[in-house]
């Protein structure tokens, strides 16, 4: 494996930090709702805002809707990103995705339920039902999948299809026996949703990211190995099965957190990966950190785009998402089908 330049990674990580900054800058300009910005403001409001104190409606539109907002947006972007880059590696699948193992079959079921509940018992348990039903779906997913305290890579993949086709069923069944009024939340929540968030869900999220992300960077090295085979990166020092379960573990608790407060988005942690390796290659100490950056600037990105394309109403972020992604795949599949054929 060859060593890493230093100075690129930096320039590359840094590059990506800015781009970050200028999405989420570029997002508090723009919205349905006219606001007036300048910096004296800014930062006039923001004082007010950690002190506490009453803000003008400008200031209330930019740092309680628009900058919690734009945060979770990066976070749910940047956090897909890299659990795409994880399962990929994991699967040695470059279609994979952070929603094929389960993950989101047990999310949208567990959050239908809190949607359904929430007349009866008086708030609305959504994300705090989605991430319950997330961390189900990995249990079933490593119960099936795990033999003889091995994770063949096959059996996982067949666990996470069984696991989110049967949840995907009892979706269905739910809505088709519910109340209609259930049904424009329960779908509208299925294509993706980062309004009315607030900047306890921006530390509920960092939370659980940051150690789920810290284990991930760390096997950068063991996924770099992977891509060899499992017995030539077991014969050069990689404990491949603990490596395994770790990055299973922690690209699906990323993905759980990420689905219960954003509801599904697809395709950015498909898209990502890719167009990072097209242009940096496939060196994970490089993909991981910069998918992440790049992830979490996409999505930002698509949510001002939801925002504005059809203002004042918005679009869910995950219409975008899909929009931009579906003939992604169409490509990937036709390239991936032309190097088959070579």
């Amino acid at each position: 494996m060859p060593a890493l330049n230093k100075s690129k990674l930096f320039l590359i990580l840094s590059a990506l930090m800015v781009m970050l900054a200028l999405a989420i800058l570029l997002t508090l300009f723009f919205g349905p709702a006219e606001v007036q910005i300048n910096f004296s403001l800014l930062k006039e409001q923001f004082l007010a805002l950690v002190k506490s104190e009453p803000m003008s409606q400008s200031g209330a539109i930019i740092f309680r809707i628009r900058v919690p907002r734009a945060l979770l947006a990066a976070l749910v972007g940047g956090g897909l990103a890299i659990a795409g880059v994880g399962f990929q590696a994991l699967l040695r699948n470059p279609l994979a995705d952070p929603y094929i193992l389960g993950v989101s079959g047990g999310s949208a079921f567990f959050a239908i339920i809190g949607m359904i509940l929430a007349g009866s018992i008086g708030f609305a348990p959504v994300p705090g039902f989605a991430f319950a039903g997330a961390l189900i779906a990995i249990a079933l997913v490593l119960l099936v999948a795990r033999t003889e305290g091995r994770l063949p890579v096959i059996t996982l993949l067949l666990a996470g299809v069984v696991v989110n086709a049967f949840f995907s069923a009892l979706v269905m069944f739910i809505l088709s026996i519910s109340s209609t009024r259930h049904l424009p939340g329960a779908i509208y929540w299925m294509m993706g949703n980062l309004s009315e968030k607030s900047y306890s869900t921006l530390a509920f999220v960092a939370l659980y990211y940051a150690p789920a992300i810290a284990i991930l960077l760390s096997r950068a090295r063991d996924f770099n190995l992977l891509s060899l085979g499992e017995e030539s990166a077991e014969q050069l020092g990689v404990k491949v099965e603990h490596s395994k379960l770790w990055t299973f573990l922690s690209a699906s608790l990323i993905t759980a957190v990420a689905v219960s407060v954003s509801g599904l988005i697809g395709f950015v942690g498909l898209m990502v990966p890719h167009i990072l390796r097209l242009i940096f290659g496939p060196d994970h100490r490089l993909l991981l950190p910069a998918s992440f950056l790049f992830g979490a600037s996409f999505l930002v990105l698509c949510d001002l785009l939801a925002r504005v394309i059809i203002a004042p109403a918005e679009l869910p972020v995950g219409v975008i998402t899909a929009v931009l992604g579906g003939p992604f795949f169409i490509w990937l599949l036709h390239s991936s089908r032309e190097k088959l054929g070579k």
